[in-house]
């Protein structure tokens, strides 16, 4: 089997909520309703687009994260949801659907790498789509995971991953360090707190994210 994780850009309503903002949806489709894991600060328009578009019929708050049961099928009001490229190429979407910084995040298996090519090709036809890995899948066992970068790494938003690529970039994480949080803070274009705030919630979501597979 293969997998390859696609990221597509479209106008719809839940990438178009989540764009500019660090907000995160994470969607489970179940046919008539969708479960919806929404974390994030800025989650208000996030909400309103969903109540707007689908319905809220649930909901658990808990932080910064919540879980929503939607009133209707998401999938049921688009004529072009993405499930409907993957099985014109027979492949299966693995969810969740995630939506980050005005896109989507599809992770899909198929049979053949012709497949997922195939359905490349499809999205590429209609939206701005890039493929963000590819790989043979090796186990076929039922509760082996299947890990992708997309799987492991968290999502960390445009500011956190701006100021921590600069940090290691320019040298923060060497031994001896290159540089210094107010050099990165300058670059940046923000102050050495704001820099060293972004920067230790980045390494947080990082560390998080990662440890369990240590």
């Amino acid at each position: 089997m293969y997998e390859a994780v696609f990221r597509v850009y479209g106008d719809g309503a839940y990438e178009a909520a989540t764009d500019g903002t660090g907000t995160v949806i994470e969607l489970w489709c179940n046919d008539h309703s969708d479960l919806l894991h929404v974390s994030g600060r800025d989650a208000d328009d996030v909400l309103a687009e969903v109540r707007e578009t689908v319905g809220i019929g649930e909901r658990l708050e808990k932080g910064d994260e919540q879980v929503l049961v939607t009133e209707d099928c998401l999938k049921s009001r688009l004529d072009n949801n993405v499930e409907r490229y993957l099985a014109s190429e027979g492949c299966l979407l693995v969810p969740p659907l995630k939506y980050a910084e005005g896109g989507k995040l599809v992770r899909a298996l198929a049979l053949s790498p012709d497949s997922l090519s195939g359905v490349y090709r499809s999205l590429a036809a209609e939206f701005d789509v890039t493929v963000e890995s590819k790989r043979e899948v090796q186990s076929v066992t039922p509760d082996a995971p299947l890990l992708t970068v997309d799987a492991v790494l968290p999502d960390l938003s445009p500011r956190q991953r701006e100021v921590f690529l600069t940090a290691y970039e320019d040298g923060y994480y060497e031994l001896p360090r290159g540089t210094t949080t107010e050099a990165v803070a300058e670059r940046v274009g923000v102050e050495r707190r704001t820099a060293e705030d972004h920067l230790r919630r980045a390494e947080k979501k990082l560390a998080e994210s990662l440890v369990e597979y240590l």
